[in-house]
């Protein structure tokens, strides 16, 4: 596939502090060395690495630092990392809403972007003129855009405010007949920031089907940053991870989510808490230790698919009180929700338990979920009336992993299956019917 856009040595600093980048004083210097005398931008040495959560020694930070980057023609390709790591400073530059301080970037042909709420818009304009003005700056002709209004409007969801200036319109309505304009007025790269998240579900769904569409069946290219990992995962083939302003990795989606929130989480399958300050819980529960076991009661860091696994709690309780018992939720690392088991031992309602260490053990069966690494919610709880004394998330790791995917014989069961989950159900004996 041809390259649809490369960034050459992207770098972008600012000067902390200002509304502008510079001073005059640092105009005057910055113009005598670079033009006069030929030389390198003196403050190009001076910048700090952009992290937003230490103070640093200089007022000059790189927002993006020596980004070199190719994406092909019809590819979406996510742009992840937390807040200040650089994604929409990367988007603003291609979209040529900023410069780049060094660097180049090719992009082949026209770019529509959806930056911020209210992108391009004139508030004083009606939507329906708004579209007619962002066609025209994308090089479309009245009859192009005539052409596509209707799509547009009816897309956008907003058709009975479509001749109402947009300054009256709500930032969800704003949204759709942003994205819807710029989905649809055929741009050879569409370019989305988290703007997606301020519309409601269905529209989300909308907009995500409708980016697959542009870029499987018209083969546009689509940037898409979002703090929405199942979003992301859904759409995207490859991932982008920045982190400081920097490329800390690319490759497959679900490899860098699994990367990205590992690090935010500190996902770990074994956890101990040696003081009671720091343990996870409440004033009378506290978890003491968190980790998976094997059928042999072993301690492991993963498990294959074929084996179960169990989940080992381990608890102190504080001060004698009623009687309670446990839960968990497993979640995707991209956050979808994939099972909730409550312990359903029978017990008495009116029972105490006496203050000391307890542990129990939860075992999710083998053959059920799917290779990759899962994220548990750990819970205690009451019934009748129902009432949660805690719940803990995304507190433990389960790490599953399928040795022998080249097995294509039925009895070993690891075939690589699509699907959420991968249970190995009991199918009946065929039997043949007499006609």
């Amino acid at each position: 596939m041809p390259t649809a856009i490369e960034f050459n040595n992207i770098s972008k600093e600012y000067r902390l502090g200002l509304v502008s980048t510079r001073t005059l004083s640092h105009d005057m210097n910055r113009w005598w060395k670079t033009k006069i005398l030929r030389k390198e931008d003196p403050y190009l040495k001076i910048g700090e690495v952009n992290d937003r959560a230490h103070k640093g020694e200089s007022d000059y930070v790189w927002a993006l630092k020596d980004i070199n980057l190719k994406v092909e023609q019809g590819e979406v390709l996510g742009i992840i990392g937390k807040n200040g790591a650089g994604k929409s400073t990367l988007l603003k530059i291609l979209s040529r809403v900023t410069s780049p301080t060094t660097g180049t970037i090719r992009a082949r042909g026209r770019i529509a972007s959806l930056l911020e709420v209210g992108t391009g818009f004139h508030p004083e304009m009606t939507g329906r003129e708004n579209i007619y003005m962002n066609g025209a700056i994308l090089g479309m002709t009245k009859k192009e855009i005539d052409r596509k209004l209707d799509e547009i409007v009816d897309f956008s969801g907003v058709e009975r405010y479509i001749d109402t200036p947009v300054k009256r319109y709500s930032s969800g309505m704003t949204v759709r007949l942003g994205f819807a304009i710029a989905a649809h007025l055929e741009p050879e790269i569409l370019v989305v920031d988290e703007v997606l998240a301020v519309g409601d579900a269905e529209f989300q769904k909308k907009a995500i089907g409708k980016m697959q569409d542009v870029s499987k069946g018209d083969g546009r290219t689509v940037l898409f940053v979002s703090h929405n990992m199942a979003a992301v995962n859904d759409l995207c083939t490859n991932t982008l991870l920045l982190s400081d302003g920097k490329i800390k990795n690319i490759g497959k989606t679900s490899q860098i989510i699994d990367l990205y929130l590992g690090e935010n989480f500190n996902l770990e399958s074994y956890r101990k808490w040696d003081t009671i300050d720091n343990a996870p819980g409440n004033s009378q529960i506290k978890i003491r230790k968190l980790y998976t076991i094997n059928s042999e009661n072993q301690t492991i860091n993963y498990s294959l698919i074929s084996q179960k696994v169990g989940i080992y709690i381990e608890y102190q309780v504080l001060e004698d009180i009623p009687y309670f018992t446990h839960g968990i939720n497993v979640f995707t690392t991209s956050g979808i929700h994939i099972f909730t088991s409550h312990d359903s031992n029978p017990y008495e309602k009116d029972s105490i338990i006496k203050k000391g260490f307890y542990s129990t053990v939860v075992w999710i069966p083998a053959n059920l979920l799917q290779d990759g690494d899962y994220l548990v919610n750990v819970a205690c709880l009451r019934y009748n009336p129902f009432d949660i004394l805690f719940h803990e998330e995304n507190i433990l790791k389960i790490k599953y992993i399928d040795s022998s995917k080249d097995s294509a014989r039925p009895e070993d069961y690891n075939l690589d299956l699509p699907g959420l989950i991968r249970p190995k159900l009991n199918w009946g004996k065929r039997n043949k019917i007499k006609c």
